[in-house]
């Protein structure tokens, strides 16, 4: 039984402990808005935020969440997260998403890169760029993905 805080509520999970997080949420808990991409940790499809800090879901045994904190997009983006909110309009403002399928891993990653900055910092291109590095859209939409990041920077001050 791993016990955890999922999206603010204590809850067990009867699952073995090797278990990757992404099939505790999607399939013992129907939280299914975070998705299966390479299952290797490398493409960011599978970020949710353990403690704070974006991981990927994929790789990561449920054990690792014993204990803490772990939010998902659907917290992050439907709930009291002022920087969520604010990545997640500007996702929309900036028509961020063409198939859809990445974008819960890079507002994920979006949102931890935001709130890791200091109060009021305005991320450079090339901050956003490093920080969104690991999330790959194949659709190709970077330049929208960095001007919407870049945006919710702006509205969060």
């Amino acid at each position: 039984m791993i016990n955890t805080t999922i999206n603010g509520k204590n809850t067990s999970v009867d699952v073995t402990p090797d278990t990757p997080v992404l099939w505790m949420l999607r399939d013992a808990l129907q939280l299914t808005g975070t998705k299966f991409g390479c299952g290797a940790a490398l493409c960011g499809a599978c970020t949710v935020h353990l403690d704070g800090q974006a991981i990927r879901s994929c790789i990561t045994p449920a054990s690792a969440v014993q204990g803490k904190k772990l939010t998902t997009i659907e917290a992050a983006t439907g709930g009291n997260d002022k920087v969520g909110n604010a990545v997640s309009a500007a996702w929309i403002k900036h028509d961020v998403a063409q198939c859809g399928y990445c974008q819960s891993g890079q507002i994920m990653s979006a949102t931890a890169f935001l709130k890791s900055l200091p109060r009021g910092k305005q991320p450079t291109a090339a901050e956003i760029d490093s920080a969104m590095a690991g999330n790959i859209c194949r659709c190709g939409t970077y330049a929208r993905i960095r001007a919407a990041v870049a945006d919710a920077a702006k509205a969060i001050i």
